[in-house]
């Protein structure tokens, strides 16, 4: 069997951190309070954060990719900051539209970053990271945890 590409695996985190917020949003339009799709995906969303700006984007720097990893890292902040606030509506059990306006936009945000990030950033890291370094990767992939407290470059909360 053949291992599949660093990019295949980076897609389908976002396809399956995508489907958690889409999971929890199309739920509280029938009803449903059950947060623990949501908290799954953010939890994944955050990992993902960190597994590119530690693993991946440090690389693809030195290759010479500053400015397309510049806006990465930016969005990344966007990101983090969006889901800081969810983390912040739902402590204080916000109302289901809030919730869903809030689901709603961060999906608008991974939508525009993936489109991005898909097509330039992940083919040069399956062409680009070292052998050891993409072996990292994917033992990371596999079973690794993001440290206790880490925060993205650009997050501000």
């Amino acid at each position: 069997m053949k291992t599949p590409l660093l990019s295949t695996l980076l897609e389908r985190e976002h396809e399956e951190i995508d489907g958690g917020i889409e999971e929890y949003a199309d739920g509280l339009s029938s009803g449903g309070t059950d947060s623990a799709p949501l908290l799954r995906a953010m939890a994944a969303l955050r990992r993902h954060i960190y597994l590119e700006e530690e693993f991946i984007f440090p690389t693809l720097r030195t290759a010479g990719l500053m400015m397309p990893v510049f806006v990465m890292l930016r969005e990344h902040g966007e990101i983090w900051d969006a889901m800081a606030s969810l983390d912040v509506q739902l402590a204080a059990d916000a109302d289901s539209q809030t919730m869903d306006d809030a689901c709603r936009d961060l999906l608008t945000r991974l939508d525009a970053h993936n489109s991005k990030e898909e097509p330039i950033i992940y083919p040069r890291a399956d062409a680009d990271l070292p052998d050891e370094a993409t072996s990292r990767l994917r033992d990371f992939l596999d079973a690794g945890a993001m440290p206790e407290g880490w925060r993205c470059e650009k997050a501000t909360r």
